[in-house]
């Protein structure tokens, strides 16, 4: 009993206070007894929060979706056991070996290319752009990638930019082994970060961090001239500006549709069969989300590269921008959503949390005075 007393009053401590929201004046004496649909007939405020709940369509974007259990009789669990045996013991072995030696060969040749060709700088960035496809194809191999290309493939020329919806940092790889792409992408730490420095870096990418509001101009300032460069590879870019599950599109940021150049859609969607290729940064490092990927059968997806558009006239860059994210959600099978991917970095302001508890309280003393 102590016990359950101590429990009841540290809950207690944690249980806010309505004297917290409330002026002086607007606490007044209510009865004593509150009754459950006295609570419930408070209709705008709990309308509100039961339409968060039941369409909460932005957290939807950032789920991954489980797999449904097949294992489920004595007939069907023996197989799984077998290909968890097969995955786990033969095939992610083998693919790590794979993976070790299409990195052995790439260093090997990368670093004296890179060093010793200075003064032949076309030469250089030509052998350096066939290397990183190479690396991309072995990191695809290494998945059993099954990834099947639509349209006409990118050609290196000016004014042009190209931009695709977003699941996970695969996406730029499944995109630059057959093209390789300058990429605009987040900073990262650790051995991501190394690889965007040293080599992504030889192919004109262009590095931002999403905190600091000084990066935005120098960014935007590097990518106009990238795109008006005539030797420069193709643009990439991801205007949602974060991963998205593959089920849904996220407003696209109009960065990319201010540049005044054709714009390339890439449509992406991955067949969840063997496994989801939906990368959750918040929940899981790259590296295992790679051997996830690596433990799994395969990963399958479609990519669709689509006509080029251009800027109509009388259309702004943010009308520009859903245009294109119709063609690309049309062509996914997406469901398109109006929020901005940036707020699952971002917790809502203090003062609006506390706005927001304010008129709870006082909507629930005002249905009290009607009693």
């Amino acid at each position: 009993m102590v016990g359950l007393r101590s429990l009841s009053s540290e809950m207690d401590l944690d249980r806010p206070n309505i004297e917290e929201y409330l002026t002086p004046d607007s606490i007044q004496d209510s009865p004593k007894k509150l009754h459950l649909h006295d609570l419930l007939d408070i209709s705008p405020t709990l309308a509100e929060a039961a339409g968060a709940i039941v369409d909460d369509s932005f957290t939807r974007c950032f789920k991954s979706n489980p797999p449904e259990p097949w294992n489920w009789n004595i007939y069907l669990f023996p197989l799984w056991c077998l290909g968890v045996v097969v995955r786990y013991c033969f095939l992610f072995p083998l693919r790590v070996a794979i993976l070790m030696a299409g990195w052995l060969v790439f260093f090997a040749a990368f670093f004296p290319v890179h060093f010793l060709l200075r003064g032949h700088d076309k030469w250089r960035h030509k052998i350096e752009r066939k290397l990183v496809e190479m690396m991309c194809s072995v990191f695809v191999a290494s998945w059993t990638g099954v990834v099947r290309y639509h349209g006409p493939r990118p050609s290196m020329r000016p004014q042009q930019v190209f931009v695709a919806n977003h699941t996970s940092m695969i996406d730029f790889i499944i995109l630059e082994q057959i093209s390789a792409f300058a990429v605009i992408m987040q900073k990262h730490p650790g051995w991501v970060g190394f690889i965007q420095k040293t080599i992504l870096g030889s192919v004109g990418s262009i590095w931002f961090n999403r905190t600091e509001s000084k990066d935005r101009e120098t960014v935007t300032r590097k990518l106009r001239e990238h795109v008006h460069g005539v030797d420069n590879n193709p643009l990439l870019m991801f205007p949602e500006g974060t991963c998205v599950n593959n089920d849904y599109t996220v407003m696209f940021k109009k960065g990319a549709f201010e540049l005044g150049c054709a714009v390339c859609p890439v449509a992406i969607k991955y067949n969840k069969i063997f496994v989801d290729a939906f990368w959750n940064s918040k929940k899981q490092s790259f590296t295992m989300h790679l051997v996830r990927l690596m433990t799994s059968w395969a990963v399958v997806c479609d990519v669709w590269y689509l006509e080029p558009q251009y800027l109509r006239p009388g259309e702004t860059a943010i009308e520009f921008a859903e245009r294109v994210r119709d063609m690309i959600s049309a062509r996914a099978g997406l469901k398109k959503v109006p929020w901005d991917g940036y707020l699952k970095y971002f917790r809502p302001s203090p003062k609006h949390t506390e706005r927001k508890q304010q008129i709870f309280a006082e909507s629930v003393l005002r249905r009290l005075d009607e009693k």
